[in-house]
């Protein structure tokens, strides 16, 4: 993947070189930073397209990073760290991250997980053939080429996972999607298994729903989600 520029925020020169050299093998841009406040600094110099963030960082850590980011961009963020309980991973998803890759990793890895992120975006905008660039609904509008939900004339906010979950959904309506099938279909690998990560995506897309009294996602107790949609149209 050529001009995709990656920022690696670890306080570990080590794991900045060796990601990074990697990157660079496969043809990806990299800036590297190895404290909290660097990381936010080259964000905004730099503009990357996609970031390592890492969780244990001194000055600033990786949660707070990623607060501040959120804050400003949807940029792609995956989240490197060491723990492995499930607590850590759920509020790195929580507060903004697409994705997380637990320590030790290879690089391999780590260029798999960016692939199936990017894999997703550009299959968004291959609409016009299929004539599926924009829904109407009776309380909100997609527009899937410009990435964007609105309520009226307000604009919602969506990470890029949580508006990729939301139009394979819509995009399938009145079917149930387990959370493995969700996790194949939209994370576009086994996402280490961790089914909690759908959970989590359908919780902030229906709170940022919920703030205009839009249910746009049902629960199947026992089996996943659906959307249902009674005047759905296509534009």
């Amino acid at each position: 993947m050529s001009n995709v520029k990656v920022l690696i925020a670890d306080d570990d020169p080590n794991v900045c070189e060796i990601i990074g050299l990697y990157l660079k093998e496969n043809h990806y841009e990299v800036v590297e930073a190895n404290n909290g406040k660097d990381a936010i600094e080259l964000f905004d110099t730099h503009q990357p397209d996609i970031i390592l963030l890492d969780i244990m960082m001194p000055d600033i850590d990786g949660y707070e990073v990623c607060k501040e980011i959120r804050k400003k961009s949807t940029v792609p963020i995956i989240m490197l760290t060491a723990k492995d309980e499930e607590f850590d991973k759920v509020l790195g998803l929580e507060i903004g991250a697409d994705d997380y890759v637990t320590k030790p990793f290879s690089p391999r890895e780590v260029i798999a997980r960016i692939k199936a992120i990017f894999r997703r975006m550009p299959a968004i905008t291959e609409t016009k053939e299929t004539n599926e660039n924009y829904y109407r609904f009776d309380k909100f509008t997609v527009s899937v080429n410009e990435r964007e939900i609105t309520v009226g004339n307000t604009k919602l906010f969506f990470r890029p996972k949580e508006f990729d979950l939301l139009l394979h959904l819509i995009r399938h309506p009145n079917v149930v999607h387990t959370r493995e099938k969700l996790l194949e279909q939209v994370w576009g690998y086994d996402f280490a298994g961790d089914i909690r990560t759908v959970d989590v995506h359908i919780k902030r897309i229906r709170d940022e729903f919920g703030a205009h009294n839009i249910e746009a996602i049902h629960t199947v107790w026992g089996v996943g989600y659906q959307f249902q949609s009674q005047s759905m149209g296509k534009g």
